[in-house]
């Protein structure tokens, strides 16, 4: 992506939130108020309409909802266990920070991503009226040229402290080095701390509708200077966390993904192969 210009793709997983509010049955899979008040529906491109559109929309719809819900599950998990530091890793435009629950008040949250999208998400704040809570920190950062160590150590980041981490729609768009690095970052912190993730499997991987709507999407990417550099497979990312010396590894697979937040819903809302989320506790 071009250094001064926010990200394009970032508005995406926040429109699919905003559409789940209007369009999906109750329960909401992710109750997000704030999301419609950050994005302009009215100016989605040919890219996001068909996105909106396509045969495989419902899916992809809640392939970003469950995502960021199942991060936020886990996150609420470890605050049980005492985790009170939260990295969002190229947060874009989460809106975790601004509908946040009680327990998670005592939780320091630093949201970390691209100077330019940062300053976008914060301009939109502004606009709508969004307060910014007092446990958030933004923390700039371009995860290919500056060490996220070194970017935290310009904040009040306890690198003592156990920590939650989430990448939710971010490993595509990086090389395996800066994959890497980041999780030898998390890998550094403290016993307990851990990490949810998501990635993007190979396109051999995929077929039918699925394998169209991924490839569809992966080529837009490239057409606004975005494009996928990596694509994984879930069992060599698991080996590859328990080599890096993670304590655990755990793929959360469609099923599992459908048991916990899709069964016995009626909108037409599925789970999706092609994106799949591991978590790895140190």
């Amino acid at each position: 992506m071009e250094v001064t210009r926010p990200s394009r793709t970032s508005d995406i997983p926040a429109i699919m939130r905003a559409v789940h509010q209007t369009r999906d049955d109750e329960p909401k899979i992710l109750a997000d108020p704030i999301a419609p008040k950050i994005v302009d529906m009215e100016s989605i491109d040919a890219w996001l309409d068909t996105m909106l559109s396509h045969p495989f929309a419902a899916q992809w719809r809640a392939g970003f909802l469950i995502r960021s819900r199942y991060a936020e599950d886990c996150l609420a998990e470890g605050a049980a266990r005492g985790l009170s530091q939260y990295l969002i890793l190229g947060a874009g435009l989460d809106t975790f920070s601004y509908r946040q629950p009680a327990w998670a008040k005592a939780i320091a949250i630093f949201e970390i991503d691209h100077p330019a999208t940062q300053e976008d998400k914060r301009a939109r704040l502004v606009n709508s009226g969004i307060v910014l809570p007092d446990n958030l920190t933004f923390v700039p950062v371009d995860f290919e040229i500056t060490s996220l160590g070194d970017a935290l150590r310009a904040t009040n980041f306890a690198f003592d402290r156990p920590t939650f981490c989430s990448w939710l729609g971010v490993t595509q768009y990086l090389t395996m080095t800066a994959i890497e690095a980041t999780l030898a970052f998390v890998l550094s912190l403290p016993p307990g701390s851990e990490i949810v993730l998501s990635f993007i499997l190979p396109q051999d991987a995929l077929s039918g509708i699925e394998a169209d709507a991924v490839a569809t999407a992966a080529a837009k990417s490239a057409e606004v200077g975005e494009p996928w550099l990596s694509r994984l497979d879930p069992s060599k990312v698991a080996a590859q966390l328990c080599r890096m010396g993670f304590s655990e590894a755990v793929l959360l697979t469609p099923r599992q993904a459908y048991e916990r937040y899709l069964k016995e819903r009626h909108d037409g809302l599925a789970a999706r192969h092609g994106e799949q989320m591991m978590r790895a506790i140190v």
